[in-house]
């Protein structure tokens, strides 16, 4: 009786041992905190819209040896719905916005590992916002602003003028990119009727994968026009030229073996996606065109289930989904040719025997003509026209 009171008293203590452990080491994790950065500020270096973002690590963090601390860093124009976001350990970020809209930016530290039980601990939130100031009228700014980057090469952008703009504007375009020391001005503008109206950009290679800030302001006598910010990624607005080399050509099968080349010019061939379309008609009807492929590779077997005439090819290309998130699909190449139907071969094939068959039947009947014509005794000759 005494040895089970024993047991049972052992049992007790070690259970109570290891419970006042878990919750010693629950507690300590659980009162682990960290504070927020410090000194969220928001400048503007004068890129276009490219703003230096600055901060203080929390005043605790010397006391976190035994710990990794990282800041989440998020940021946002105001209207857009996600923010975008960035794991650092760095205490300064130049970013991308658009300066027509208020800059919004959020950060908050991060800190795991042994002195939190390798349990992530979040800070609270701190925010900071930037605009600047604003001059002249929305309707005063440009319209339809659009950039293509022409087959990694060159960029071209368009623009018309604002709604408020009055005669004899001038319009200015700025870029900028990480890598440059300041503000570049367009040297090459394209002009309607006096007014500059666009802008052919060359040797932006050191600008691909990286935000170029871009500026389109006006001036005029007397009249405050706003300014337009786009921040752009060329890689996403690149226009390839139309694949080159189309040919077209039946195999044994009757099958179709479409086989085109890249386009020319700074394209990165291994970037490229190619749709093939294909249009059958019969006779003079007019076939629409239907996607039969979208692929990487420069070659394709389509197998023809009917038995039209008259095939069309076309392929047009564009940059992957490996380089770019979006981009712009090339003009069309386009091959048209005639394809015998298996009756037009049989057909082919008969009219010789046809031919052939019809010459003996005149010939037999010319030799009977001639013989009922010749005088009875007399050896018939062979002469033309008897």
């Amino acid at each position: 009786m005494a040895l089970r009171r024993l047991c049972a008293l052992s049992a007790a203590l070690v259970w109570g041992c290891l419970a006042a452990s878990s919750s010693s080491s629950s507690s300590s994790s659980s009162q682990t905190a960290v504070a927020p950065p410090e000194d969220l500020q928001i400048t503007d270096p004068g890129l276009l819209g490219s703003l230096d973002i600055e901060w203080k690590p929390p005043p605790n963090v010397q006391t976190f040896d035994d710990c990794t601390v990282k800041y989440k860093f998020e940021y946002r124009n105001a209207g857009d719905r996600d923010w975008k976001v960035i794991f650092t350990r760095k205490l300064k970020f130049r970013v991308g916005f658009d300066l027509s809209r208020t800059a919004e930016v959020k950060i908050q530290t991060l800190l795991q590992g042994r002195c939190t039980d390798d349990v992530e601990v979040q800070s609270d939130w701190i925010y900071a916002t930037f605009q600047v100031p604003l001059q002249g009228k929305l309707e005063s700014e440009v319209q339809n602003f659009q950039c293509i980057y022409h087959d990694w090469e060159y960029l071209k952008c368009t623009w018309q003028p604002g709604l408020l703009a009055p005669r004899g504007v001038h319009y200015g375009l700025y870029y900028w990119y990480e890598g440059l020391d300041h503000a570049v001005q367009c040297d090459d503008y394209i002009q309607d009727h006096g007014i500059n109206t666009g802008c052919m950009l060359q040797n932006l290679s050191q600008a691909e994968y990286k935000d170029l800030s871009i500026c389109v302001n006006g001036s005029a006598a007397a009249t405050l026009l706003r300014p337009l910010y786009v921040t752009l990624r060329l890689h996403n607005l690149a226009k390839p030229s139309p694949p080159k080399q189309l040919v077209v050509s039946t195999t044994a099968t009757e099958e179709l073996r479409v086989v085109w080349s890249p386009p020319g010019g700074e394209t990165p061939s291994q970037c490229l996606e190619y749709e093939v379309q294909l249009a059958e008609a019969e006779g003079e009807a007019e076939a629409a065109w239907a996607s039969v492929s979208t692929q990487m590779e420069t070659a394709l077997t389509i197998s023809r289930a009917n038995q039209s005439r008259i095939s069309c090819v076309r392929v047009r290309g564009r940059t992957n989904i490996f380089c770019a998130d979006q981009g712009f699909w090339s003009e069309w190449t386009q091959e048209c040719f005639s394809v015998s139907r298996k009756e037009d071969k049989q057909l082919f094939i008969l009219i010789p025997v046809i031919l052939s068959l019809s010459s003996s039947l005149i010939i037999f009947m010319l030799i009977a003509q001639c013989k009922k014509r010749s005088p009875a005794g007399k050896p018939l000759h062979a002469s033309v026209g008897c």
